[in-house]
């Protein structure tokens, strides 16, 4: 670094994988000074529960899933600030004041606030009995409780994204009747091809999973014991439990009081660095450029997290670093790995290669000649070689991929 760091303060507001990583980062790139890390949740940082799937049916808590030991905190000198709400951010003064009132400077501030679960405005949610988002370690817990607890055990998923689907998975496998409820006309429908919906929709039924489509939840009515879920076609459910799984909210509330620029979360450039110098934004709460698929995008995964921390650290200590990173996700339901690289909005045709293997094949997105996106479903080696031929952008002969004849080498597919 040209300029000593040593008697600098840099805040950190969100402890969860992009504030956490961005933290241990921004010490290894030689940042000398405070590392102070604030957060609502009162649980040592830890994986969230949908991106931790183990959480539902593991009684042992956040402890076994840790983003880093508790002594590594102490070792990089990172200072954590749990339960500790920031009220506000001012910019000018270099300051953020906190719930308590009290008020710390900074030299520099990286947002990292994340998402909440989006509540739908459905009549009578609000007084219903046992209704929870999936998004910490709480709602996990209190949804393995009333599960537990209830004679019935009937669990209603309102929302057949991939959170309500895996934690569908996740109740089945705690003994639940499990119903998923999905507005649209297939699950997934905003984020994959109706091929996989099909799939993940027959994984579910074949494990005694219902899911139900084109199910519009209008209203929640209060019995003694349960509740009942009413959608607009008449469909009337019982449930002891109602899990929300319908999108997220970004909360960018607290920099767009601070003046901070929002569009469609908090906008950052090429280093993650929003319209002021000295405030940086990373994570699920960020709406940035990506360079390969050249169109502004915001993304919720860990991979998105963990790059972007490791992007502002890098810019934060004055190297020069552009985020430029191909997206990847991945999800667990049943016996099923399901692993995309790529976002394949645009696409004009797709390619399924179907694997000898039960519930094993890929789907290929392409754009023209152009490959967006593989989704892999107990497939690594197209996940790895989908990988490679995005980022290389190599023109590919596309009647080679279905072909189970040729081998699955990076060289048998290309044009």
């Amino acid at each position: 670094m040209s300029s000593t760091t040593q008697n600098k303060v840099c805040i950190v507001i969100g402890a969860s994988h992009a504030g956490v990583n961005f933290a241990f980062s921004l010490r290894r790139e030689g940042w000398e000074g405070e590392i102070i890390l604030y957060d609502n949740d009162k649980e040592f940082p830890y994986h969230r529960p949908p991106l931790s799937k183990a959480y539902l049916t593991s009684e042992e808590g956040t402890e076994q899933s840790l983003l880093f030991p508790k002594e590594n905190y102490k070792t990089d000198n990172i200072v954590l600030k749990l339960g500790i709400a920031v009220n506000t951010i001012n910019k000018e003064e270099k300051t953020i004041t906190l719930a308590n009132g009290s008020v710390q400077q900074y030299d520099k501030l990286v947002i990292a606030t994340g998402a909440r679960p989006f509540i739908p405005p459905i009549q009578g949610l609000d007084l219903a009995k046992n209704v929870f988002p999936m998004r910490t370690a709480e709602d996990a817990i209190n949804i393995r409780k009333t599960i537990n607890n209830s004679l019935t055990k009937k669990a209603v998923i309102i929302g057949g994204g991939y959170i309500g689907l895996e934690t569908a998975a996740s109740l089945k496998k705690l003994g639940a009747n499990v119903v998923v409820l999905e507005r649209e006309e297939r699950v997934l429908a905003r984020v994959t091809a109706p091929v996989m919906s099909d799939f993940f929709t027959q994984l579910h039924h074949n494990n005694g999973v219902k899911v139900l489509t084109s199910k519009n939840v209008i209203s929640i009515e209060n019995k003694d014991d349960h509740n009942v879920v009413v959608c607009d076609d008449g469909t009337k459910l019982n449930a002891d439990l109602i899990v929300v799984g319908v999108g997220i909210k970004v909360n960018s509330e607290l920099a767009q009081n601070a003046g901070i620029v929002i569009e469609n979360g908090i906008k950052v450039d090429e280093t993650a660095k929003t319209n002021d110098p000295d405030i940086y934004a990373i994570g699920d709460c960020t709406y940035h450029f990506n360079p390969h698929y050249k169109y502004h995008l915001r993304l919720e995964s860990v991979q998105n997290a963990v790059d972007q921390a490791k992007t502002a650290a890098k810019a934060i200590c004055e190297q020069e670093v552009v985020y430029d990173t191909i997206p990847w996700f991945w999800s667990d339901q049943f016996d099923v790995k399901l692993q995309i690289v790529g976002l394949s909005k645009g696409y004009n045709q797709i390619i399924i290669r179907q694997e000898e293997a039960k519930n094993s094949f890929s789907t290929w997105y392409f754009k023209d000649d152009e490959l967006l996106a593989v989704d892999a479903v107990n497939f690594a080696k197209a996940y790895v070689l989908g990988t490679k031929f995005i980022k290389s952008k190599q023109k590919l002969d596309k009647s080679k991929i279905s072909d189970l004849s040729i081998p699955f080498k990076p060289n048998s597919f290309l044009a």
